[in-house]
């Protein structure tokens, strides 16, 4: 597992994975699978975008402005 916090990627206008200041992945699309951790519990979830065109991660609180989201995703 790989793990790190959300940061918006302005090159590719989607949100990625970043470790300190880099790029582990550099963006997400729609359907993609990640754990999010939410009270100190991972948590399965996915990363879509709604009809107001905002990314969001599927069975968390999270919309709109996802940065600083600790996730971890499969290698």
């Amino acid at each position: 597992m790989r793990e790190g916090r959300l940061g918006y990627n302005r090159a590719n206008k989607r949100y990625g994975l970043l470790s300190s200041d880099l790029w582990i992945k550099n963006g997400f699309h729609c359907g993609e699978t990640m754990e999010v951790l939410i009270d100190e519990e991972w948590i399965p979830s996915r990363m879509e975008m709604n009809l107001s065109r905002e990314w969001y991660l599927v069975g968390t609180p999270y919309c709109g402005n996802l940065e600083y989201i600790r996730v971890r995703i499969q290698e």
